[in-house]
């Protein structure tokens, strides 16, 4: 899959062309972009970072601190597929520039059948629980020209700006560069490329910060603001959490784990629950699905009258966290109470990891929880999710994204400064599969309905 985009700047065309990933030719390049392209939580950029999204929340991903120019950067790391290897059907297409062939660009994209999570009411044929979704991650343009004969070919031309500074021409190429229309073509190729695999609409994510992004898909590709799930983040101490007596926390095996999904979030009441949940729940990277419950509460054990249920994701093989842009005097307290939990352990001393250097994170999924104890017993959860996690170094942080309307947000332990609400999804209506989804009503259209109950969010695209 290739094709050539032209471009015309200072009136001299110029090529632009997208083709497929090559691991062995291109992965160095697109690493090395990757790591040019962090954008903060808050939409701060680090480095002259260009459009991008949630990973996101690109997601670099990114989550904004509460405090002004506190930022939380997420790179990827190892596979890069990871993010959509999971789907049937999964790309990377890159984009390069000029005669050189430089990779300038790089966007992922996957199909899924996730549910709606709405009845049809009106359809004259049998309902679909599952619609075939295109989700875009992972967009990332060069922010700057690194070709040295190119800018001395500018310089030359004085085409864009005075001749006083090497370094004015550098970044006045690099404003130049960004606007070659890379960003536009990436996005059409790779819906495209979805809509030719039959999915009936495409999503994306970033934040609501970030101007750039939802300018070029809200305004540019009419996706439409679609849901806005909360991210909840709590960092993870070197001493163990205690767990009340009361609370018994069972341990489920896949299989079981799958059949209590199934009761508990059917296709009907619950948003983008992945149709291969059960896959899902038997991956290597879940670390398991854990049930909490009363000690000897209700007459019935297969009934509890209260229970809380989630699923733990190690995500430090994939991702790499830093908290960038936090002043001086933050930095030092959150030292000085490190060494001080190092050398009195005994006083049991809540000291946060080091958070301004790369660190890993494992993802809660399937939260949920019922009954007048359901909050406690899912406090109780991810007090014993954090004990699994102190064991690995790499982790430093629990995070969970869950929907905005969610009962169980308001249950989940979660610092304000490793927390937001910034994230948006964004969805289209892919014309040419319109009705893929079976749907014979225009008002049926999913882009247009109110939200769900429940919002999964799958950890593999996090």
């Amino acid at each position: 899959m290739g094709g050539m985009h032209e471009a015309e700047p200072a009136g001299k065309k110029m090529l632009v062309r997208v083709r497929e990933f090559d691991v062995g030719r291109d992965l160095r390049a697109v690493e090395e972009l990757e790591r040019r392209c962090q954008v903060g939580l808050s939409g701060d950029q680090d480095d002259d970072a260009a459009v991008e999204d949630k990973g996101s929340a690109q997601k670099k991903k990114t989550r904004s601190s509460k405090k002004k120019g506190m930022s939380l950067y997420v790179e990827q790391i190892g596979d890069p597929f990871s993010r959509v290897r999971h789907a049937p059907d999964h790309v990377i297409l890159v984009a390069e520039y000029g005669e050189e062939e430089e990779v300038v660009g790089v966007i992922k994209a996957c199909t899924r059948m996730v549910s709606r999570g709405k009845k049809k009411k009106h359809s004259s044929k049998q309902q679909c629980q599952f619609v075939k979704v295109a989700c875009l991650l992972g967009l990332r343009v060069s922010p700057s020209h690194r070709c040295r004969r190119h800018i001395a070919r500018a310089m030359r031309a004085n085409a864009m700006c005075d001749r006083q500074c090497t370094d004015r021409h550098i970044d006045c190429f690099a404003t130049y560069y960004r606007r070659l229309g890379i960003a536009t073509e990436l996005v059409r190729r790779a819906e495209s490329w979805c809509a030719a695999r039959g999915a009936a609409y495409a999503t994306m994510a970033t934040t609501a910060s970030n101007a750039a992004s939802l300018s070029l898909f809200a305004g540019r590709f009419a996706y439409a603001p679609f849901r806005r799930p909360v991210f909840l983040g709590h960092p993870v101490h070197r001493h163990r959490a205690r767990v009340p007596r009361a609370h018994r926390v069972l341990r489920l095996p896949p299989p079981l784990a799958a059949a209590a999904y199934a009761a508990l979030l059917p296709p009907a009441a619950a948003e983008f629950l992945p149709a291969d949940l059960p896959a899902l729940l038997a991956h290597k990277l879940t670390l398991g699905t854990y049930l909490a419950v009363e000690r000897g509460g209700g007459e019935d054990p297969s009934r509890p009258p209260s229970f809380a249920m989630l699923s733990v994701w190690d995500a430090t093989r994939s991702l790499r966290l830093r908290v960038g842009g936090a002043p001086a005097l933050l930095r030092a307290s959150l030292a000085a109470a490190r060494a001080l939990d190092r050398h009195a352990p005994w006083l049991q001393v809540p000291s946060v990891p080091d958070i301004f250097r790369p660190f890993g994170t494992y993802l809660l999924y399937g939260v949920r929880m019922s009954g007048p104890e359901g909050p406690a017993l899912l406090r109780s959860l991810c007090r014993h999710a954090h004990n699994v996690a102190r064991k690995n170094p790499a982790c430093a942080v629990l995070a969970a994204d869950l929907g905005p309307e969610d009962p169980a947000a308001a249950a989940v332990p979660h610092w304000p400064r490793f927390s937001c609400d910034e994230d948006v999804w964004c969805i289209k209506k892919l014309a040419a599969n319109g009705n893929a989804d079976g749907d014979d009503k225009e008002d049926d259209d999913w882009t247009t309905s109110p939200p769900a109950g429940l919002l999964f969010v799958d950890p593999r695209e996090f």
